[in-house]
């Protein structure tokens, strides 16, 4: 069993950065890739990005550039920076981790830009 917990969102200004943290408690052992995806409000979940166990990265082509992600897995928590935010980066942001062959979803985290 794994559980996923985000936090990190709330409020930011157009051109911030928000940094969000996925937590993972349970079976750590044998977490292996992670990442994020969002929902924007009305619209499909889209993915982000993903961060192997080895700390290879992948990113969405529509991101690239301003996300980083990153893991410690010392602490069991990964990350995922946004930097020059606009309002169409409003969205739940939900975390994943795969445990063995099993994904596992965090409860969403809600990001909103507003100025």
């Amino acid at each position: 069993q794994v559980q996923l917990v985000e936090s990190g969102g709330g409020d930011v200004r157009p051109g911030g950065s928000v940094r969000l943290s996925c937590a993972v408690s349970g079976n750590t052992f044998t977490i292996g890739d992670m990442g994020w995806y969002r929902q924007l409000p009305g619209k499909q979940r889209e993915f982000l990005a993903t961060i192997t166990d080895k700390l290879f990265t992948n990113y969405a082509n529509s991101m690239k550039g301003r996300v980083t992600i990153s893991r410690d897995n010392a602490k069991n928590t990964m990350y995922l920076q946004v930097n020059s935010v606009v309002p169409e980066d409003t969205a739940v942001y939900y975390c994943f981790a795969y445990e063995r062959t099993t994904p596992y979803w965090g409860q969403g985290i809600s990001v909103t830009v507003s100025s």
